[in-house]
């Protein structure tokens, strides 16, 4: 199974991508780099969970970690796309081992305040200071010589947001590869209407930005891909193609209404809405994890 690729950038302001595919969670896991200069981010990492044993590893963040030194790279940035439901976020412990800042959307401190309520953490601070960074609509940065722009992109949660890093943008959970379509907006603070304006304005973008996304569950079998453009997710998305915004919210709250919930969402938001902080040790010296019972109410059963 691929589990990496390299997707080179054409030119100046161009950046080289590099994609690391996580077949137990279908996460992808990017290394965004500047050729002229060798500075890069990293997005979306992920931190090793085995649900079954309770047992937490760092050997994806380290495969990311070991690239970058192979590569000469230098890491400025580590970026989060959203709060995620399906996987530990590494952020922190990236943070930890190359002291690059930690970013996200702005809103996810409405994301802490809605998961503050479901986990009942009267003392947990909602108010984004888990990040050294946060993100709104426009704001801009760099990556050496590459700029970087912010865009919002709600619908799949309430905090999501677009990455758009010279001619490529990292859509996370908006857009799947064409052949499968689009994320859904079930989750607490998800909104399908909302998530089909995020998506119109990333097919906004120039018809050859090429768009990175944050899974791919293989249809048919193939191999794991994750990178398409603007154009071919105009022509050839099943979910966008021709389609409506009322035709497209209605299928959405169809589907969604038959999907279980991801294993791990309320395993992974208690780490997640904390920067990929996992919860303090206690007494003992061990950490344990709190699931709420009965408290996403109307989700589908597996």
């Amino acid at each position: 199974m691929k589990t990496f690729d390299l997707s080179r950038g054409a030119g100046a302001g161009h950046p080289d991508v590099a994609g690391f595919f996580d077949p137990r969670t279908f996460s992808v896991q990017y290394v965004v780099s500047d050729p002229a200069t060798q500075q890069c981010a990293i997005i979306d990492p992920v931190l090793d969970f085995d649900e079954k044993s309770g047992a937490t590893a760092t050997h994806h963040a380290d495969e990311l970690l070991a690239y970058v030194k192979e590569q000469g790279l230098e890491v400025q940035w580590i970026l989060d796309t959203h709060p995620h439901a399906d996987h530990f976020s590494a952020a922190h412990y990236l943070a930890e081992k190359t002291g690059a800042p930690t970013a996200i959307g702005g809103y996810v401190t409405d994301v802490q305040a809605l998961w503050k309520g479901l986990y009942h953490w009267p003392d947990f601070p909602a108010d984004g200071r888990q990040w050294d960074r946060l993100f709104v609509e426009g704001d801009t940065f760099r990556i050496g010589e590459l700029e970087a722009r912010v865009m919002f992109s709600p619908g799949h949660t309430l905090a999501s947001i677009t990455y758009v890093i010279g001619d490529a943008a990292f859509v996370h959970d908006t857009l799947f590869q064409p052949d499968f379509g689009t994320a859904r907006a079930d989750f607490p603070g998800g909104d399908a209407h909302q998530l089909w304006r995020s998506i119109q304005a990333i097919l906004a973008l120039p018809s050859e930005t090429r768009l990175f996304t944050g899974h791919d569950y293989m249809p048919g079998g193939r191999e794991p891909e994750w990178e398409s453009s603007v154009g071919e997710q105009r022509e050839a998305n099943p979910h966008l193609a021709g389609v409506a915004e009322s035709d497209y919210v209605a299928m959405r709250n169809e589907r969604d209404s038959e999907l279980p919930m991801p294993k791990l969402i309320l395993h992974a938001l208690q780490v997640n809405t904390r920067g990929g902080r996992l919860p303090e040790p206690e007494a003992n010296g061990k950490r344990y994890l709190k699931i709420p019972l009965d408290a996403l109410e109307g989700a589908a059963w597996e």
